[in-house]
């Protein structure tokens, strides 16, 4: 199962890095705008979502809007061993380049917020499937982190991503709801 994710994950980075720039640009601001659409979004007063980088959908708008709407906006920071935290900031100045993943994360001086006090979880991937389930990383991060809330799950991905199905084993959680460019799916009832 591991060597079949490996070899999926290099067949979807290559697709990925195929697309178009006004492809990219295009389906970024139509991703934001519908998962900001969402009611589920709009009532929530916790928001966990990650900074995304490089041709991952763009998040950064949907920070910026949580910030706006007064919402309490947390994002990941992770350490060895999959174990992974949420941290509220209160603009992107509190971020800093993790030193383990490159990626951007809050400053250690932010507040911890436990994953049962989260409402919206915004979920990155490599791609979905149908029935919500994905092609992570690798690290399985989020799939700890998920069992333990029962906020409202999110993923992001464009639409030429979309599967029709992934390998998935015992632990993979799917989220309640896939956002693309083109529309939401809704998949389920929040655990």
């Amino acid at each position: 199962m591991r060597e079949t994710k490996k070899l999926l994950r290099k067949e979807i980075r290559e697709k990925i890095n195929g697309f178009p720039a006004e492809y990219i640009e295009e389906s970024d601001a139509a991703i934001a705008e519908r998962v900001c659409a969402l009611s589920e979004f709009i009532q929530a007063k916790t928001v966990f979502t990650f900074y995304s980088i490089g041709r991952e959908p763009d998040t950064h708008r949907i920070i910026q809007r949580a910030l706006e709407m007064g919402k309490t906006v947390t994002l990941p920071v992770c350490f060895k061993g999959g174990i992974m935290e949420a941290r509220a900031i209160k603009d992107v100045g509190e971020l800093r380049e993790s030193q383990m993943m490159g990626l951007m994360e809050p400053l250690d001086s932010t507040h911890v917020v436990p994953p049962e006090e989260l409402d919206f979880i915004v979920v990155p991937a490599l791609a979905y499937d149908k029935t919500g389930y994905r092609v992570g990383y690798g690290g399985g991060y989020y799939d700890r982190f998920l069992s333990r809330t029962r906020a409202y799950t999110v993923g992001i991905t464009r639409e030429k991503l979309m599967m029709d199905s992934v390998p998935r084993e015992d632990h993979d959680i799917p989220v309640n709801c896939i956002v693309t460019e083109k529309k939401a799916r809704l998949l389920g009832e929040p655990r």
